[in-house]
């Protein structure tokens, strides 16, 4: 049985509201008994599966509460109702326990928050005196312990907000603190950080925006504060959109990717800041509906219609230890707009296509370069020290199409995510790329970024955009003898890795290979001796495409100085693209290199000095 949902045209508010109910009637088989849990599948994750449980519960209240507060039909309360008395009950079996220490409970309460807040006549209006002061005591549980320094403080504030919601006690004291501390992390252009020195990504959008508007709309005693808030999203909107193809695609980027059309969730937020907006709502309101349409679209349900844990198809391998079966249902908070009246000028603008934007776009706040081709967006980065999440944020390049791969764990150059970045080994097994003491940024146009895989081993880098290729320009100094590989976009074949219509080539200072798409990348800049070659990495990695093929040029090194560049071309939709034969070309000069657009026209001079 598939779900409906995928036929759903998701044009109008109530093809929304139908989605939701669509969404939701899967996971009716998966309630507990008492209705306090929602287990969608076997899976572990770094916490029990209790928790995974209340996390399937909680995070579907994000589309039946959001349903429900605009007028939508759902005929399912009373169950959930039951759940919430059972689960804050210390006598039930199916009790939630308590809040403490950075529990994953933390997160979930949010979701509770925003349920009071949004539909309090189904959630707490018909509980008596004991039920509510249990529901109260179980969300304020978390008030004084200690919880990440990060966008987990927003979880505390809502599950305050939505007690001050329904006039029950609440930590006024703690709400002001985890919000001031919030604010910190605020940087320019609307962006956020996810704490202090930590990755600018989605979380930016999904969690700070959504959850600093939707703190807004509650909180009437704070005005002066929710200003700052809509104010700061309506200055991302025209920073965020810049990831997202005309399709509704987006590029993957970052950790927690398996929340997938959560990308959808500032888009449908932004109906929360009123009816002024810098954006044309039309604009808004396309760029929020094909998103979802993609990605209802792509083989993200399992056979009963529930999500799966992956990002455009179902994979373990990509996602991160806090991801359960029911972690997927985050991505639930993309249909906050039906909160908002049907007059609304979100719902009754037109839906328009993206303008046309900047073919490249710097990203300060994030480190991110955007250049945009037909139908194809990349991201360049100078990298983010990021060890837990490697090759989440340590890529070269990150592509709206071609995705990218994550390391396996094993030995090899087929399982170290050797896609869109260069890896370095002592013994051509094991391979370090730029996680390793990486100090990177983006300035003038180019991704820079410099590492030490080894104590005694140093990579310098500096990648530009250059027509529809970007150039890689590395200086590497190696007190041991080495070996680096580099390789190109991941290019998705078919089920048959090696059926006749894949083309590899391999010859000289060059490596490619194409299949409806292509992806290749030459030696430039003269001398260096290279070993190019074809690798198929270990199948369901990449996080778009579950068989890959990347080409990848190998390079030894004496212990010494060297210099080195690499031109490296992704095209999507076309296995032969005219632009290979006419590649970038780099001329060393005494402190750096001359880039060249293929055409004998100076592109410009960049400094290898390192950073």
């Amino acid at each position: 049985m598939g779900n409906p949902v995928t036929e759903n045209p998701l044009a109008t508010r109530s093809d929304v509201q139908r989605a939701v109910r669509q969404l939701v009637a899967p996971l009716e088989p998966h309630h507990s008994p008492g209705g306090a849990l929602v287990r969608v599948g076997a899976a572990g994750a770094s916490f029990p599966n209790h928790e995974a449980g209340i996390e399937g519960y909680a995070r579907s209240l994000w589309g039946i509460a959001t349903l429900a507060a605009g007028g939508g039909e759902f005929d399912g309360w009373e169950r959930y109702r039951a759940g919430l008395v059972n689960g804050t009950d210390p006598e039930h079996p199916e009790y939630w326990g308590t809040i403490a220490d950075g529990r994953q409970k933390v997160v979930e309460g949010s979701c509770l928050g925003m349920a009071l807040g949004l539909v309090p006549e189904q959630l707490w209006e018909p509980l008596d005196e004991a039920e509510r002061e249990r529901v109260q005591t179980w969300l304020t549980a978390a008030n004084g312990e200690w919880i990440p320094d990060n966008n987990w403080r927003f979880f505390r504030v809502l599950a305050n907000v939505g007690l001050s919601s329904v006039e029950a006690p609440f930590d006024r004291q703690q709400v002001a603190t985890d919000l001031d501390r919030l604010e910190t992390f605020a940087l320019d252009d609307g962006w956020y950080a996810d704490g202090p020195d930590a990755p600018v990504d989605y979380y930016c959008a999904w969690t700070m925006h959504v959850e600093g508007l939707l703190y807004a709309w509650l909180a009437e005693d704070d005005p002066e504060r929710a200003a700052r808030f809509r104010r700061r999203a309506i200055e991302f909107a025209s920073e965020y959109r810049h990831l997202f193809e005309p399709s509704g695609r987006a590029v993957p980027y970052g950790r927690s990717l398996t929340y997938r059309f959560a990308q959808a969730a500032f888009w449908g937020a932004l109906a929360l800041v009123g009816r002024d907006a810098d954006l044309p709502w039309g604009e808004i309101r396309g760029l929020w509906l094909r998103n979802l349409r993609w990605w209802f679209d792509q083989p993200i349900f399992a056979a009963d219609g529930t999500l799966t844990v992956g990002y455009r198809y179902p994979s373990q391998k990509m996602t991160e230890r806090y991801n359960s079966p029911s972690s997927p249902y985050w991505a639930f908070r993309a249909f906050l707009p039906l909160i908002v009246d049907a007059d609304h000028p979100f719902w009754t603008a037109d839906e328009r296509p993206l303008p046309e934007l900047d073919r490249q776009r710097p990203i300060e706040a994030a480190d991110l370069l955007v250049r945009r081709e037909p139908d194809h967006v990349v991201a360049f980065t100078g990298g983010t020290a990021a060890p837990r999440y490697r090759n989440k944020y340590d890529k070269f390049a990150y592509s709206s199409h071609f995705g990218f791969g994550v390391d396996d764990g094993i030995a090899g150059l087929d399982a170290c995510g050797i896609d869109s970045t260069l890896v370095v080994s002592t013994d051509g097994e094991h391979f370090r790329g730029r996680t390793a003491a990486l100090d990177g940024s983006v300035d003038d146009g180019v991704a820079a970024s410099t590492w030490d895989p080894f104590d005694d081993v140093t990579v310098s880098t500096k990648v530009l955009p250059v027509g529809p290729w970007h150039v890689r320009i590395h200086q590497l100094e190696a007190a041991r003898a080495i070996e680096t590989a580099e390789g190109g976009f991941a290019l998705p074949t078919t089920e048959e890795r090696y059926a006749d219509d894949v083309r590899e080539t391999t010859e000289g200072q060059m490596a490619a290979v194409s299949f409806e798409d292509f992806s290749g990348l030459r030696a430039v800049g003269g001398g260096d001796r290279c070993e190019p070659a074809v690798t198929t990495p270990v199948p369901n990695t990449n996080v778009q495409h579950p068989r890959t093929a990347v080409p990848v040029l190998s390079r030894s090194f004496e212990p010494g100085s060297y210099r080195f560049a690499t031109a490296v071309l992704g095209v999507p939709g076309t296995a032969s693209p005219t632009a290979w034969t006419e590649p970038p070309t780099v001329e060393w000069t005494w402190s750096g290199a001359t880039i060249g657009d293929g055409e004998g026209e100076t592109r410009q001079t960049v400094s290898l000095e390192q950073q």
